[in-house]
């Protein structure tokens, strides 16, 4: 595969990988189709709510701890920041000083809209550079911005080289892509392009980890092994993102992330990614282990470490495992995040009702069959006979819960958890992604299950003073995916 780093922008997911975000029919199926890329997609007749890959831009952009950032947008188009506070719980956790997200947004109008808004996005730019003084100030292209046709690759080259600091254009216009995960890769194209240096030398004890926002539970684990730990891209200043480049190696909490980055890495640094499974679930974790040991020339620390862990996990593993052996999950979360949780909660011998992705990948950016996560996962817990791929329809969901009635339902999104509760079925907002990583991260899932489960009584009460918004008609129907003109599989 070439990268192109040198491209304004990198191509949507839609192209590049395949993307779907409507499919429902078992795992296997959809697996065998997607090796070899043909996969059609359902044809989703109604949704009740969408989103934006601008939004997940923010979820990475936002957080870089020396950078302002620029929404060049409608004010409409600016996420509220406060929101995005909760890094300073991420930062106390990892002994980091608080800090506060820098952020304009140009506030396009008629005018702009019209005659172009360059004018007002160089301004905002100097604001920027005036009121944050940053190391480097990223511009958010909106919908807006696309659809004018504004140049702002000439005003970022003429504010550089009048500024001095590296400017980085995001093209993350929500119209570009259904898929919003392609708001990722706007980002971290970026960050390739304007941020990662050449590297000066190599550091052969550094590990980029590609993460989100949370605790550092990374390092300890990985000093276990000698190593030492980069998180990117949350709460990581620009340095940590310009060395990137000197890293022994990449790899990442969640493929969907960050397969991108880090065969980008490989292929213009040399930078190896690490080829096995994120590290959730005991025999992933054992892999990803011995992996990521191998190639950074520690291979023998590897069995001792998995041995160890082993030893002090396993016997609460399978005390847990006596109380949720036979519960029925059910897993909501994003494309490979869902896939990683299955495979822990096979740890405590549960039955996985079904599995429920945000977006569904056919191929990885380096095509690694390692990290085809959902292969990987048919391996290890079976065939999902209800699997489907749904970008966040709360009545499809409504139908699929109510139909299979799981014990406990486990996401990573407040707006899925929430219908979860609204019905009855203890749900777990599994948002901390780094604290349930590694060894320590099984034990961290089954303890909150079970603290669930034991709270039964409190979401059943909840279910029973709560009304939803759907006709009796739709809660008559048999098929949640009534509205998905289902597809036929080339």
């Amino acid at each position: 595969m070439a990268i192109d780093i040198h491209k304004s922008e990198v191509e949507t997911r839609d192209n590049r990988l395949g993307t779907l975000i409507a499919y429902h029919g078992p795992a296997s199926e959809l697996q065998a189709a997607s090796a070899k890329r043909q996969v059609k997609e359902d044809t989703r007749l109604y949704s009740q709510c969408s989103d934006c890959s601008q939004g997940c831009a923010e979820t990475l952009s936002y957080m870089i701890r020396d950078a302002a950032i620029i929404v060049h947008a409608p004010l409409g188009c600016l996420d509220p920041v406060e929101k995005y506070e909760r890094v300073d719980a991420s930062t106390k956790a990892r002994g980091l000083s608080p800090h506060r997200i820098q952020v304009i947004s140009t506030n396009m109008g008629v005018d702009a809209t019209v005659y172009g808004g360059v004018k007002i996005l160089r301004e905002a730019i100097d604001e920027a550079f005036k009121r944050f003084d940053p190391k480097a100030i990223f511009i958010h292209s909106s919908c807006a911005a696309g659809i004018i046709g504004d140049d702002i690759e000439s005003v970022v080259d003429e504010a550089e080289s009048e500024l001095g600091i590296p400017i980085v254009p995001i093209y993350c216009e929500g119209f570009k892509s259904k898929t919003w995960a392609s708001g990722f890769d706007a980002v971290f194209h970026g960050v390739l392009r304007k941020i990662v240096r050449k590297p000066e030398k190599k550091q052969e004890d550094l590990v980029n980890i590609i993460n989100f926002a949370g605790r550092d539970t990374f390092s300890p684990f990985l000093q276990k092994l000698n190593l030492r730990a980069n998180l990117v891209v949350p709460n990581a200043t620009i340095e940590q993102l310009a060395q990137m480049s000197e890293a022994a190696c990449t790899t990442h909490i969640c493929e969907s992330l960050g397969t991108y980055v880090a065969a980008a890495l490989e292929e213009k640094y040399d930078v190896p990614q690490v080829k096995a499974p994120s590290p959730y679930g005991i025999d992933w974790t054992d892999r990803w282990v011995r992996e990521l040991a191998k190639v950074t020339g520690r291979t023998e620390f590897a069995e001792k470490v998995i041995e160890e862990e082993h030893a002090r996990i396993i016997p609460i593993v399978e005390e847990y495992k006596k109380q949720l052996a036979g519960k029925k999950a059910y897993i909501y979360a994003g494309d490979s995040y869902s896939h990683n949780l299955a495979n822990m909660v096979k740890d405590y011998g549960m039955e996985i009702v079904g599995i429920t992705t945000l977006h569904h990948d056919q191929v990885t950016d380096d095509k690694t069959t390692e990290l085809d996560t959902l292969n990987e996962l048919i391996k290890s817990v079976g065939d999902v006979n209800n699997f489907s791929v749904c970008n966040k329809q709360p009545f499809i969901m409504y139908k699929i819960l109510t139909q299979l009635k799981p014990d406990i339902l486990i996401t990573r999104h407040n707006s899925i958890a929430t219908i979860g509760t609204k019905l009855g079925i203890p749900s777990i907002r599994a948002n901390d992604v780094n604290v349930l990583s590694c060894y320590d991260g099984v034990v961290n899932l089954g303890a909150r299950i079970i603290d669930a489960l034991q709270s039964n009584k409190f979401f059943k009460t909840i279910a029973e003073h709560v009304k939803f918004p759907y006709s009796s008609w739709w809660i008559s129907q048999t098929d949640p995916f009534y509205f998905d003109k289902k597809a036929v599989t080339k």
